[in-house]
């Protein structure tokens, strides 16, 4: 081989190969809001039926994803709304989370559209243990297949965390009554008030599998002077949540002082203010951005007039007379070493006192299972975790199964429902004889939105409407009662301008390489620049020298087989609006828009056949 046949060769290796767009993962990664949610939900699908006033499919088509759309649709942690692609054309993302809610509260009654309690059993009993959102997502999907299902906590009313540790004025009682009930009439048998004492004991009684959803439910405790001899007004967070969520709790002293930097605390010094707290502070040991606490969280906290201290670590409660008299506290700054690990060393300034009534204690929350004996089966890492397998959420003793913060330690509650999923999908395979690692493949269809030769079936116009606010109740109010929710939600003109904002990043831009004329109107046409035709080359140097060089490289690029003049077409996936110019100007279609529809599959719901391949 001479020496211009080895570089061309060499050249040919180090190509791009065409894009596999027929590979169900590949369109999935580009509609970032459902790659980002844990359960999949196809986000701009029920965007646009929102849109058009079709409230109650929108809430359908979350309730067979994420289980809960009232309930997340308040409380979400929001995983989908950094990844959503209007962020990378203005500095906020689409409302997703508070657009659920509107489904939720503008639906009618679907009761006869949600799947009917099994009219015959099928022989397998599954017990859960804990009725928090991993647990309940579980009886979900397997008691319409026949499962009977019977679900223990020591609660007397389903729920768990949503019930107990979210306040009813960010989650009112009636939408979790709601929307555990579905689950519930599904025919589930609920046996609250009943706290499992010992595994051994359960799985004796017969049950085919066991599901472990019983969350975190130990807070973490600060071990500083001064913390018995002021007891009496020191709390664990979420056990004071909880008692304040049962009625037990309905008071607390003026002065509050609030330790941590999560959700949790953010809750805590909210609820404080409305029963009695005038002077309620947050303090967190780290920086304010690095707090755990969601950018929202901490935005309501301080609308509600309450400061957050950072950089403090508590030494010593102080108090006087077996009274709680304040907290002293470190000054510290962070530092950073050559790997980037931060460590929180003195400051040398003098240390501060903040006199306080009460103080309540929110810096984490551990996993307690002193009820599963050490001797069946089920293997504990260091930490006192269970080893659970991601997958199939599978412990080492084949018939038990975690979910929610029992698996991996406390997340939220999209996460918990994800779990849930997939642990119902291992039960409904142990249980029909079937290797419990072998997953389901998603459904998948990719359907062309074309209805004229410059008509799609989506309202493909981009809006430039910055992001909407959600109207709050008047803080004078809201303060006054626990109960009162505080965020009043968008009405439907407020819900139909923030759906516009969406991209439709599920309409994906499906290139013909034996249609295309190579006349480059797609390019000239592109508002993103985002359309190169050039040689091929490999990846790191192709996403340099395309239009606009490509430089996130979690986004791949879509590129065709070789055209009639040896070029290929290169797409950044990261920056395109999914407009629809580049279809509308092609003269001889070899751009369509294709709505991209990807279902996860749960338990015992077979696989359909794709309506049409994206190939």
């Amino acid at each position: 081989m001479n020496r211009y046949a080895c570089a061309l060769a060499r050249t040919y290796r180090r190509t791009m190969k065409p894009t596999n767009i027929s590979d169900p993962g590949y369109f999935h990664k580009v509609v970032d809001c459902q790659w980002a949610c844990p359960a999949h939900t196809p986000v701009p699908e029920y965007i646009r039926l929102i849109a058009a006033g079709r409230y109650s499919d929108a809430y359908l088509i979350n309730w067979r994803s994420n289980v809960f759309p009232g309930i997340l649709g308040r409380t979400c942690d929001r995983p989908c709304e950094p990844a959503c692609r209007r962020g990378r054309v203005e500095s906020e993302p689409v409302a997703i989370c508070r657009l659920k809610r509107v489904a939720a509260d503008y639906k009618d009654d679907i009761s006869a559209r949600l799947p009917q309690p099994a009219k015959r059993r099928n022989g397998k009993r599954i017990a859960l243990v804990g009725a928090g959102p991993a647990s309940l997502t579980v009886a979900r999907d397997l008691a319409p297949l026949g499962y009977s299902c019977v679900m223990f906590d020591q609660d007397t009313q389903a729920g768990g965390m949503m019930r107990t540790q979210i306040p009813k004025f960010r989650l009112p009682s009636a939408v979790i009554d709601e929307e555990c009930g579905y689950i519930l009439g599904l025919g589930v048998e609920f046996v609250g008030g009943k706290r499992i004492d010992s595994l051994t004991a359960l799985l004796a009684e017969g049950y085919d599998a066991v599901f472990v959803g019983c969350g975190a439910p130990r807070g973490r405790d600060l071990d500083i002077p001064g913390r018995k001899e002021a007891a009496q007004n020191i709390h664990i967070g979420i056990d004071w949540l909880a008692s304040v969520s049962f009625g037990h709790i309905s008071t607390i002293g003026k002065r509050v002082i609030v330790l941590g930097g999560g959700n949790t605390a953010m809750d805590c010094c909210r609820s404080s203010r409305r029963l009695g707290g005038e002077d309620v502070k947050v303090v967190v040991r780290s920086g304010f951005e690095e707090m755990k606490a969601s950018a929202w969280e901490k935005e309501d906290a301080m609308h509600e007039g309450i400061p957050i201290f950072n950089y403090l670590v508590p030494k010593e409660f102080t108090h006087a007379n077996g009274r709680l008299t304040g907290v002293v506290f470190e000054q510290v700054t962070a530092q950073y070493d050559a790997q980037g690990r931060r460590r929180l060393a003195p400051s040398g300034a003098p240390d501060q006192h903040f006199p306080c009534d009460d103080v309540l204690i929110a810096v984490g929350q551990e996993n307690a299972f002193p009820w599963i004996e050490r001797d069946i089966g089920i293997a504990f890492d260091g930490a006192g975790m269970p080893k659970v397998d991601p997958a199939t959420m599978g412990s080492t003793h084949p018939q038990v199964f975690f979910g929610g913060d029992a698996a991996f330690g406390p997340k939220n509650i999209i996460w918990a429902v994800a779990h849930g999923h997939e642990a119902a999908v291992s039960i409904d395979k142990l249980c029909n004889g079937e290797d419990v690692h072998d997953r389901p493949a998603p459904a998948v269809s990719v359907i062309s939105q074309k209805m004229g030769i410059h008509e799609w079936s989506y309202d493909n116009e981009i809006a430039l409407d910055r992001r909407y606010r959600v109207p709050l109740r008047d803080k004078v109010v809201a303060l006054a009662d626990i109960k009162a929710e505080v965020e009043l939600g968008y009405d439907g003109a407020l819900a139909l301008a923030e759906a516009g904002r969406c991209l439709n990043c599920d309409v994906q831009t499906v290139f013909t390489t034996s249609l295309c004329i190579e006349c480059d109107a797609c390019v000239d046409i592109c508002p993103m620049d985002c359309i190169t035709f050039t040689a091929n080359g490999d990846e790191t140097e192709l996403r340099g020298r395309l239009k606009a060089p490509a430089t996130n490289l979690t986004q791949d690029l879509y590129v065709s087989d070789a055209l009639k003049t040896g070029r290929i077409m290169a797409k950044d996936e990261d920056v395109c609006l999914h407009c629809g110019l580049c279809a509308e100007r092609c003269p001889t279609g070899a751009w369509d828009m294709r709505k991209y529809l990807i279902e996860t599959t749960h338990a015992g719901r077979p696989c359909p056949q794709p309506a049409q391949s994206a190939a």
